[in-house]
């Protein structure tokens, strides 16, 4: 029995040791080869304008007072109320449209902001001389859940950013969180789209999901270790204090 102790102490400790270590390319974010050069370059990427956006519009001109019927602001709730008012921003209907002033109903739902500018500029020559036109998503913000270290839902500004850099703001992924399976959902013509993402792969720099949209959620899955641990749940302490006990007690018999 003396002679059996040891060995299954010894053998116990290799398979815990074996158990522990994963493959670090399950782990390394975009494994290739050395060699390997990514040739083809993501085209420049655009937000397009999608139902339930919210759009503030600015429209500006040498000549200020022309511009006014076109720039809409929250009405003040006291009468005698002195202050900065804000704009007002455009709610994308579940039809795509904008209800704009003096021009009526926009269909606005697929085009870049750009392209928007562009139309817009185009509309009001008539009502404006070189009119300028200023426009920018209120409500472009992106959620990141699952195993990170801050998950939450991140606001962008710039109406632009990739899968890295909101993983990023959620403080990237903890040991658990799977990197071979991230899982995007969006919204895509009304329907919900899930998108599973290799985080270990070169090839997401060229992957059209690799730029977010507005209201992406990514989600990241916590790997089996992670799962197994919540199996166990609050009984890992009576289990690890069990084991300990059990080999205090023959080490003591076995002396």
């Amino acid at each position: 029995m003396k002679q059996i102790f040891p060995t299954l102490l010894i053998t116990v400790s290799v398979l815990l040791l074996f158990n522990s270590c994963a493959p670090a390319k399950n782990i390394q974010y975009f494994n290739t080869p050395e060699d390997q050069v990514l040739k083809n370059v993501a085209a420049a990427f655009e937000a397009t304008i999608q139902s339930g956006d919210l759009l503030f519009i600015n429209v500006s001109a040498i000549n200020a007072e022309a511009t006014i019927p076109f720039n809409l602001y929250e009405t003040p709730v006291f009468q005698n109320y002195v202050g900065n008012t804000k704009p007002i921003s455009y709610l994308v209907d579940d039809d795509g449209y904008i209800n704009f002033p003096v021009l009526g109903p926009l269909h606005v739902a697929g085009l870049t902001t750009k392209q928007l500018v562009q139309k817009l500029e185009t509309d009001l020559i008539e009502y404006i001389n070189n009119p300028t036109i200023n426009i920018r998503f209120a409500n472009f913000r992106v959620s990141v859940l699952g195993e990170v270290a801050r998950p939450g839902s991140f606001k962008v500004t710039n109406e632009r950013i990739s899968i890295i850099e909101a993983i990023a703001l959620a403080g990237d992924l903890t040991i658990y969180g799977q990197r071979t399976h991230v899982l995007l959902i969006r919204v895509e013509n009304g329907e919900k789209v899930f998108i599973p993402i290799d985080l270990t792969k070169k090839d997401l720099f060229n992957s059209p999901y690799y730029n977010l949209k507005q209201n992406d959620i990514i989600y990241i899955a916590p790997n089996k270790t992670r799962v197994n641990a919540a199996a166990v749940g609050p009984n890992t302490s009576v289990i690890i204090s069990s084991a300990s006990l059990l080999i205090t007690l023959l080490a003591l018999i076995l002396k």
